[in-house]
């Protein structure tokens, strides 16, 4: 079974690739959506989560917005916040990637937004990054309505810049033109590793 690192910066379309790897029925693993699960109410983060940023936990439930707040401009918080959700998400791909292996899927997909800058290319035998340019990551982030342009300037400071991230791609994926170029791309690859 082939890995797929599937990575990129925030609002580069990442969802929309995962979703062309799933509708070919390659499983996706989702680190985003398992930090959501470990955060939700009754998730297990939450105890650490509450201990490490009082005031982020109220009545059982993680108050984001406080959250964010406390770790945006500090880089140590933010080191924290991982030093929790880090090895709980690992724990979760093990589990994935073992379910595929015994699915005999000939190929799973991690979609990981800091693959990247948390070493995660080592575990994987592809590096897939998807690439926009800025004012169309910037716009589609803006769009979902949950930070300013201030924060989202703060979140793509602190990821690897996408120059990088494509240089140490082992395939990039496109996705600024539209998003037949961008499914085109993918079921190529696809394809490849079908054959």
């Amino acid at each position: 079974m082939r890995v797929i690192g599937l990575t990129g910066g925030i609002g580069m379309g990442k969802s929309t690739v995962a979703g062309v790897f799933r509708r070919a029925h390659i499983p996706v693993f989702d680190a985003d959506a398992a930090v959501h699960a470990l955060q939700a109410p009754g998730g297990p983060a939450l105890p650490r989560i509450d201990a490490a940023f009082p005031g982020s936990v109220v009545e059982g439930r993680l108050d984001r917005a406080v959250l964010r707040a406390a770790v945006l401009p500090d880089p140590a918080a933010l080191k924290r916040l991982e030093a929790i959700l880090h090895p709980m998400v690992r724990d979760r791909e093990r589990a994935f990637l073992a379910r595929a292996r015994r699915a005999h899927a000939p190929a799973a997909v991690l979609d990981i937004p800091l693959l990247l800058e948390t070493g995660g290319a080592r575990r994987v035998d592809m590096v897939l990054v998807v690439s926009a340019p800025r004012a169309v990551q910037m716009r589609r982030v803006l769009k979902r309505g949950r930070m300013s342009a201030a924060q989202i300037a703060q979140v793509i400071a602190r990821q690897m810049p996408d120059a990088e991230k494509r240089r140490r791609a082992d395939r990039v994926v496109r996705t600024g033109l539209s998003r037949h170029h961008a499914w085109r791309q993918v079921r190529r690859l696809i394809r490849e590793l079908r054959s």
